[in-house]
């Protein structure tokens, strides 16, 4: 053992993850960074989390204010709360930011992402994957002889229960949006 209390030959993910893994739990939290709509802002938010060994599971970003020149990162990531307050810090004190909100812990929110799923298939795998698209209420924007291209919005754990399903009916391609999230009440 080292002087930092780390076993020789261990692995982290990051040169300055020196905590204890086993201290707390990791949790997933969805951030809402409102940013200067100009060049170069995104790249140093993420900057940001690659520079410090954080990753982020989810990322939307869209003009939201077109006249004041604004802009919402929408991140989702995941760590120990202690983890989450220092990226909530350290991205409040960047220049172009003006909010930075966690809407996690700041009470219920509402989560989105749309998905767009290509199965292919003939016969019982293509019937079978159309009624599995209605429950899932997905709408087919597209349709060969041979495949289906869905579009799905949802949680990500909708998304990801319907991509489970339709892997084994043929499943090809999934594009995602990441992200959109929205605390509720007033």
């Amino acid at each position: 053992m080292s002087a930092l209390n780390i076993k020789k030959g261990s692995t982290s993910h990051s040169a300055y993850d020196l905590r204890d893994s086993h201290s707390e739990v990791e949790e997933s939290h969805t951030l809402a960074v409102i940013v200067e709509n100009e060049p170069g802002v995104l790249a140093r938010v993420i900057g940001l989390f690659s520079g410090r060994g954080y990753n982020i599971d989810s990322l939307t970003v869209a003009e939201v204010d077109h006249t004041g020149h604004r802009s919402r990162i929408t991140i989702v990531t995941r760590g120990t709360p202690a983890v989450v307050d220092q990226i909530e810090a350290q991205l409040s004190r960047m220049v172009p930011v003006y909010e930075v909100h966690d809407l996690t812990a700041e009470g219920p929110c509402v989560q989105r992402e749309l998905a767009l799923i290509k199965v292919s298939g003939r016969g019982e795998p293509r019937i079978e994957a159309l009624r599995l698209a209605e429950i899932f209420r997905a709408s087919v924007v597209d349709s060969t002889l041979d495949s289906f291209v869905f579009e799905m919005t949802g949680t990500p754990a909708k998304i990801d229960a319907f991509a489970e399903l339709m892997r084994p009916l043929g499943l090809k391609e999934i594009a995602r949006t990441g992200v959109a999230a929205m605390s509720r009440g007033a």
